[in-house]
């Protein structure tokens, strides 16, 4: 049925659209329902009622009813007058503007730089962030990259002096407010970039107050006492950090020969004389939009976070955990070293980033791969899924110091306001260390495994050697030893424990990323008893004799004395239980 509404309040008449009235009270309307109308009785403070009318009996036939009345010649006229303004609907679609290509290239780039940028000023402002600006804005649902890259880096560093533009010109209202990460991008256009393109109701707005902007940065320069914008800009300069470019190849899609032919019809490209499948290109070659990175083939990853997977190297077939898997880069590097054989458990807690593992996952082409949203610590190694874990590897939560310049924190406003120096971050640098020796602790419970990498991407000794320091005695009741992963390479830890030598460290100036690197190894023969509890740190160990020809009556007398009397006896009446002592 055909809809009008119809006010009992106004004097006046009025058409809202052609099949919607605002009829006056003088029209004399009485709310009854009949075979014409059904009429809905006004809410409460509203003086309007609604009228739904037959379709059969029609339009004309309503105003029939209306004749006896004086409105109706006003309402024709009125309905005449409006109908004489309004185009018809094609002629209406052919004078709306179409958006050209540039136009529409940069009002869905804006969009989607400040999606972008929502997400990186709020996981700054909480000091928990989802994923890197590049994971951000390199993701699949962000369609025009490199625009958006380079709109969310620009507004980045020019923030703070966008932020004392807008507060000084006093523009925003309340609707725009709730929108301001478009504002700042959009402001960026107007102030700094190019003025193209100004297509959409936010950058009409902005674009309508450019001279209250321009005379608020006007009078923010000279507040400042700087002659131009240069001067203002060079506060907030960081140098640029050049590093050469390193792929690293999905040997589950292709193998590293095929990679080099494809990548050197545009490249400079040679492997890398470290870990295997990694090859090194000029610094600054853009290869987010190559076929070999679009389909998996290859995945765009720094030498030494290649490193850790590399160090853990897990054989094909074994169980591995991944503790802290997202973005999951390592992840699938491990399920590459294990050629798709065995299982990888993928751990992740953060909803937002286990949507990113996923899709990581899934460009891999990786089968071996079983994603879990949930919390590392809440693994109980003794259950069935866990209890036959061979490897573990640990990325926990770190300061992410090692690698400022690749992930451009030195563009947030955290990095800018100092805080990275202050009292703060030395206490969220505490908690970090706390956390990472509750992992570390917890991963050594594992009754089968054999090997543990911890790694973070931190230059600080706290979150470091601290940390492996503070775990080594537990690490040896468990019988693990430190292992000495890449032994041609020359950087080693920091001389504060004993050990030390076995440590890996990368420097952010001299190989551009500052990563750390810790291998466990279980000593060979060495078990955890299963029934006692993983939380303890007196966990007993049996050594396998190296004698092979040794009886089981001796082999009972080389037994620690925990394992006497009936324990003895329901040790090796249990299969599930016997240790191995071959």
């Amino acid at each position: 049925m055909e809809t009008i509404s119809v006010t009992t309040t106004s004097r006046s008449l009025r058409l809202i659209k052609p099949t919607a009235l605002i009829v006056g009270s003088n029209l004399g309307l009485k709310l009854i329902s009949s075979p014409v109308w059904r009429a809905q009785a006004p809410q409460r403070g509203n003086g309007a009622f609604w009228i739904e009318l037959n379709p059969i009996v029609g339009f004309q036939r309503f105003l029939s009813l209306l004749a006896p009345s004086k409105a109706l010649p006003t309402l024709l006229q009125t309905m005449a007058r409006f109908k004489a303004k309004q185009p018809s609907s094609g002629a209406a679609e052919k004078k709306k503007p179409r958006m050209s290509n540039a136009e529409r290239s940069a009002y869905f780039s804006r969009r989607e730089a400040a999606k972008v940028l929502r997400s990186v000023l709020q996981g700054d402002a909480h000091r928990r962030a989802v994923a890197t600006i590049k994971s951000l804005v390199y993701s699949p649902s962000i369609k025009n990259k490199k625009a958006t890259f380079a709109l969310v880096c620009q507004t980045l560093k020019h923030l703070p002096i966008i932020k004392d533009v807008l507060e000084g010109a006093n523009i925003l209202n309340s609707r725009w407010k709730r929108q301001v990460e478009l504002v700042y991008i959009i402001t960026y256009d107007i102030l700094f970039g190019q003025e193209i393109s100004f297509v959409g109701d936010a950058e009409k707005f902005l674009l309508q107050r450019k001279a209250s902007l321009q005379s608020a940065l006007a009078r923010l320069l000279v507040r400042k006492k700087m002659k131009c914008i240069e001067d203002l800009l060079d506060r907030y300069q960081t140098p640029d950090v050049s590093k050469p470019r390193y792929v690293r190849v999905n040997t589950l899609k292709l193998d590293v020969d095929s990679a080099l032919i494809d990548l050197r019809k545009q490249y400079m490209v040679e492997k890398d004389d470290l870990v295997p499948d990694l090859l090194k290109l000029p610094p600054k070659c853009d290869l987010h939009d190559h076929p070999l990175v679009m389909n998996g083939s290859v995945f765009m990853q720094g030498k030494a976070s290649s490193m850790v997977a590399a160090a853990l190297d897990p054989d094909p077939g074994w169980e591995v955990l991944d503790a802290c898997a997202a973005p999951g880069n390592k992840t699938v590097h491990l399920a590459a070293l294990m050629r798709g054989k065995g299982k990888v458990i993928a751990c992740e807690l953060n909803k937002e980033r286990i949507k990113r593992l996923a899709d990581t996952v899934r460009l891999s082409g990786a089968c071996n791969i079983e994603v879990f949203h949930g919390d590392f610590l809440s693994l109980d190694p003794k259950d069935p899924p866990y209890s036959k874990v061979r490897a573990i590897l640990l990325d926990p939560s770190c300061s992410g110091s090692g690698t400022v310049a690749e992930r451009l924190d030195h563009l947030l406003p955290s990095h800018a306001a100092g805080q990275s120096a202050n009292v703060d971050e030395t206490e969220r640098l505490t908690k970090l260390a706390s956390f990472q020796k509750k992992v570390l602790t917890h991963a050594l419970c594992f009754p089968q495994v054999e090997r543990i990498v911890y790694s973070t991407c931190s230059i600080h000794q706290i979150e470091n050697e601290d940390v492996v320091k503070s775990i080594l005695p537990l690490a040896a009741s468990h019988g693990f030893r430190l292992g000495t992963p890449f032994p041609q390479w020359h950087r080693r830890g920091l001389p504060v424990l004993e050990g030390f030598e076995h440590l890996v460290r990368t420097d952010p100036v001299e190989d551009k990323e500052g990563f750390f690197i810790a291998l466990f190894v279980r000593e060979e023969g060495s078990v955890i008893h299963p029934s006692l509890s993983p939380d303890s740190s007196h966990l007993s160990l049996v050594k396998r004799t190296k004698r092979k020809n040794l009886s089981k009556k001796e082999a009972r007398i080389r037994m620690p004395t925990l394992y006497g009397g009936m324990f003895k006896m329901f040790l090796y009446s249990k299969p599930s239980f016997r240790v191995n002592l071959k």
